[in-house]
């Protein structure tokens, strides 16, 4: 990789500061292409074309990025050039060709593998064996520290999202702030209101919405550690397993608080028992009633259970007593602010040009965050076949996106479909009062 001159540097800073400074992010990333660091110059282009679609400059610069080879590497200048070969005597015969064993000849090819080693690495490394080195994304210990010698199987993890890397969404936010966090922020205020920061909350709505990136943002603001638990991870075919790791997956929750514990696909986890046929099913959603409500009084002080289900309406009623998961959020498709910024968010690390994404999220109402993500990915599919038939590399435009749009179609309405005749003829003592609400507004209901 060539070396960084001190202007390139210090162009650097000056982009960090400035970062919507379009015309120095684009200097920068004509000294990084005239540099051979191309794939940084696509980056500070993409950056570029992302605050200011339409420049022409950065369209130009992009197209050439993507079009020039990377450069070779520079030969070291500490390794002293070999010397010439001397010539061979008339008549004696030349050097070899390089074919086979024996034909190597005095062609130093040491030298010239590592010349290339910086230009072609490796297709496999190997880890070096020092006990003391860390491995990469290593859980958290049973304890919640950083040693990796606790015996619980559960992985317990930090998480950097925080409730402001959602866009839109503030109903979502506010209930949020009032179930965990504005307790967990003001702890005098709650000693003097009595409020414990035991409790769970129970998140509903169609998939692909963004549940389980809620529960990561609730940890991440609360500065907590984070588990994720799906129903294969509990759910053991030997009688009384099931039961032990729900009780061991508690407790290692509670040794690690502050911590946020994420039940997905609750539905399944805690069915109705009079659903259930199975006995062993049965006796797990015992246990886990038994665990939300604790062995004592402070035995889940300082645990925050989040459930997500996207069938509520089978969900065991004595789940949501009051103590447990008492209280509902309804998590809908992403409104417009949230589309746009779920769009940026997927558009960002690719080549585009001329791209309204204002216009696109006024045209993805009902789209869900994966929906929209699968947009993004066929109107990528579909630059990219056009370059490979016209052997022109070409950036994505908004004409890719639109196509995408007509081909793709919300995930939601089945959801939807089946939400309403709740809404209309299951909504005991108005559990599910917003879906009717939300329903209404959008003409389906």
């Amino acid at each position: 990789m060539p070396d960084e001159s001190p202007l390139i540097q210090s162009l650097r800073a000056a982009v960090a500061a400035a970062p919507d400074d379009v015309p120095l992010r684009l200097h920068l990333a004509g000294l990084l292409l005239e540099g051979g660091l191309g794939q940084d110059a696509i980056s500070q282009t993409a950056a570029a074309l992302q605050r200011d679609p339409g420049n022409a400059e950065a369209q130009a610069l992009m197209a050439r990025a993507v079009t020039t080879p990377p450069a070779p590497a520079p030969a070291d200048p500490r390794v002293p050039a070999p010397a010439a070969p001397p010539a061979p005597p008339r008549g004696a015969p030349g050097p070899a060709s390089g074919r086979g064993s024996s034909g190597r000849g005095s062609y130093d090819w040491r030298r010239a593998e590592g010349e290339l080693a910086d230009v072609v690495p490796p297709r496999f490394v190997e880890t070096p064996d020092t006990p003391d080195a860390p491995e990469p994304h290593q859980p958290l210990a049973a304890d919640g520290s950083d040693d990796p010698g606790g015996t619980s199987a559960w992985e317990v993890e930090r998480t950097g999202v925080r409730l402001a890397d959602i866009g839109g969404m503030d109903e979502v936010k506010q209930r949020l702030d009032a179930a965990f966090l504005a307790p967990m922020r003001n702890p005098e205020l709650r000693k003097l209101y009595g409020k414990s920061l035991r409790g769970g909350l129970l998140m509903y709505g169609p998939p692909g919405c963004g549940k389980t990136y809620i529960a990561r943002a609730v940890a991440g603001e609360l500065g907590a550690h984070f588990m994720s638990v799906s129903i294969s991870d509990v759910l053991d075919m030997w009688i009384g397993n099931s039961e032990r790791n729900m009780r061991e997956l508690f407790q290692t929750a509670r040794r690690s608080a502050p911590c946020v514990l994420f039940l997905d696909e609750l539905d399944a986890l805690g069915a109705k028992r009079s659903q259930l046929r199975h006995s062993g099913l049965r006796t797990t959603v015992n246990q886990l009633l038994a665990e939300l409500d604790g062995v004592d009084a402070d035995a889940n002080e300082g645990l925050f259970v989040l459930a997500a289900t996207n069938h509520p309406w089978d969900v065991d009623g004595a789940l949501r007593r009051p103590g447990r998961l008492d209280r509902t959020l309804l998590v809908l498709p992403p409104d417009q602010p949230a589309r746009e910024a779920i769009l940026r968010h997927h558009l960002k690390d690719r080549p585009i040009a001329g791209v309204d994404v204002r216009k696109l999220a006024k045209r993805t109402d009902g789209f869900s965050g994966a929906d929209l993500k699968y947009l993004c990915e066929t109107a990528a599919e579909r630059a990219l076949m056009d370059s490979v038939r016209t052997g022109q590399v070409r950036m994505i435009g908004q004409d890719d996106l639109m196509a995408a749009l007509g081909q793709v179609r919300p995930s939601t309405r089945p959801w939807f479909d089946t939400a309403r005749n709740v809404a209309q003829f299951a909504n005991e003592g108005g559990t599910y009062d917003d879906l009717p609400a939300y329903l209404k507004q959008k003409r389906m209901l």
